[in-house]
């Protein structure tokens, strides 16, 4: 079966959300903590709305009572040489 992603990003599955759930987690905070959900590249646009819905749905959550979580940008700008731990002046 092919999993469903959530969070294409991090590569958050349904299934990992209904195993933060399943785990006591449900605020969309403590799923991002628990999963990574929301944690990539578009901080949440793609997904948030997708995890809000899945608790309304199960009855978790009230729409009006969810708070999004902060997205959180990198402090400074990092090099694909920092990350990957090469030298930046090197060719």
């Amino acid at each position: 079966m092919t999993p469903c992603f959530m969070c294409r990003c991090e590569d958050v599955t349904v299934g990992e959300v209904e195993h933060a759930i399943a785990c006591g987690m449900t605020t969309i905070e403590e799923i991002k903590r628990y999963t990574g959900l929301g944690t990539g590249p578009c901080q949440g646009k793609e997904c948030m709305g997708l995890v809000a819905a899945h608790l309304v749905a199960r009855g978790l959550a009230a729409a009006d009572e969810l708070r999004p979580f902060t997205a959180r940008p990198p402090a400074e700008p990092v090099t694909l040489a920092a990350l990957a731990g090469g030298d930046a002046n090197e060719p």
